[in-house]
């Protein structure tokens, strides 16, 4: 029996991502950035190159670019958990995009921070009231 294409299809986009897992990166936030990779792969062969463009016509693709469509990918899936997990921020631009990428991934025991002007305030505060003292 023959297996389905799609299955076939989802197998080698999973072993695609499986090779770009940080070395550092827990199992919980590699499940997380696996599924944001997986997601947006969008038209990204298994390989992790552009679909071929079905115009036989058109010029091929001039220059030994490195897969600059996988690379963009990879830096928004490691901005979206480096936010998610560290509580990193990033351009308005690039936030709007990578929230935009993550919609609908549910990320339950994600750390919870305090916005990162509050422990400055809190220790300026101890500061003026220990000299006041």
């Amino acid at each position: 029996a023959r297996g389905r294409p799609w299955r076939r299809r989802r197998r080698r986009r999973a072993s695609w991502a499986e090779a770009l897992r940080g070395d550092g990166e827990t199992d919980k936030q590699w499940r997380h950035r696996r599924l944001f990779l997986l997601r947006n792969a969008g038209e990204l062969r298994p390989d992790g190159a552009p679909a071929p463009d079905p115009d036989p016509d058109r010029a091929p693709d001039p220059g030994p670019r490195r897969q600059p469509r996988l690379q963009r990918l990879v830096s928004y899936s490691l901005a979206w958990a480096n936010h998610v997990f560290l509580g990193c921020r990033y351009p308005q631009s690039v936030m709007d995009k990578i929230l935009t990428m993550a919609e609908g991934i549910r990320v339950t025991d994600a750390p919870i921070r305090a916005p990162r002007d509050e422990p400055v305030a809190k220790v300026k505060k101890r500061e003026l009231s220990s000299s006041h003292g």
